[in-house]
């Protein structure tokens, strides 16, 4: 009941929240062995077994390990908020911080403006990540992450959340296809994004007029591409598409255009790091410089 390692209880943290020893390594950088042989040291040093695998495989833990995990848990939150608490009273930008965003925002808004966050903050190592799944922040997937929603769960006391901006939208065609945009098909999403309020703006336009095309995207980076190569109406932020070279805005032909949300989730042990509070600062002026005045 001695000598236990809270490296080694990193391990069964990741076990507990992966729920296998391949997807733990992977969530620790590591190998299926190594997370099972530290998992095997600290089973030793306690005396016990702390998971057992289920039916599916799955490995899940037994009623002492549910009591390690937990302990692992709060310690792990002691860990941060002692980093924290350091790193708070460092008035510089020194460091690492990992955003996750959706690809089209990093390349065509984000990228852009990153000369000019790296000059003022020069210790500052920053780190980009375009995927659409949401990274999660409690298990330190990323530091920050930018998302297209309100977050489902509010009252996660382990992650704040805050709205930086609001997303405009507008209909799009290539350049030199505006006196025939209307006659043009609708550039649509693939079934998966449904859901999505744009996504059904564009399917609903697609039906009214009987023009849906041939083409199905996933994401507005690919939608905005398609528009460029001629293939039709996209439906696009305003924000994003704007400054595209080969695009042209249109009259949309329906005034109730969606508008969408961007809110900025970060660690709520991290709020407080400078480099956290210079990477969020920045945030709010790349999302409010206006896009270009582009003439109808």
């Amino acid at each position: 009941m001695h000598d236990i390692d809270w490296n080694d209880l990193r391990y069964v943290l990741a076990l507990a929240r992966c729920r296998s020893f391949a997807a733990a390594g992977r969530e620790l950088g590591t190998d299926a062995t190594t997370v099972g042989r530290r998992l095997r040291i600290v089973e030793r040093h306690l005396g016990a077994a702390l998971f057992q695998r289920d039916a599916g495989g799955m490995m899940l833990p037994t009623p002492t390990g549910e009591i390690a995990v937990a302990r692992a848990d709060a310690i792990e939150a002691e860990v941060m908020a002692l980093s924290g608490a350091l790193e708070a009273a460092d008035p510089m930008a020194l460091g690492r911080v990992r955003l996750t965003a959706p690809p089209s925002f990093i390349n065509r808004l984000l990228i852009p403006a990153v000369p000019g966050l790296l000059s003022q903050h020069p210790g500052l190592q920053f780190e980009l990540i375009g995927d659409a799944r949401n990274f999660n922040l409690t298990r330190r997937e990323a530091d920050m992450a930018l998302r297209l929603a309100r977050p489902a769960d509010m009252a996660n006391s382990k992650v704040v959340a805050r709205r930086i901006a609001t997303l405009d939208y507008a209909v799009y065609v290539a350049e030199g296809q505006r006196d025939q945009a209307e006659s043009l098909p609708w550039i649509v999403y693939e079934e998966a994004m449904a859901h999505l309020p744009h996504a059904r703006w564009i399917a609903t336009q697609a039906e009214k007029s009987g023009r849906a095309g041939a083409l199905a995207v996933n994401d507005a980076e690919s939608l905005l591409q398609a528009a460029i190569a001629g293939l039709g109406r996209a439906l696009l932020p305003r924000v994003l598409a704007e400054d595209a070279d080969g695009l042209c805005r249109v009259d949309s032909g329906d005034e109730s255009l969606p508008v969408r949300e961007v809110w900025l989730l970060i660690h709520a042990e991290f709020r407080q790091f400078a480099r956290i509070r210079a990477v969020s600062g920045w945030l709010d002026k790349v999302f409010c410089r206006p896009p270009s005045q582009q003439p109808e």
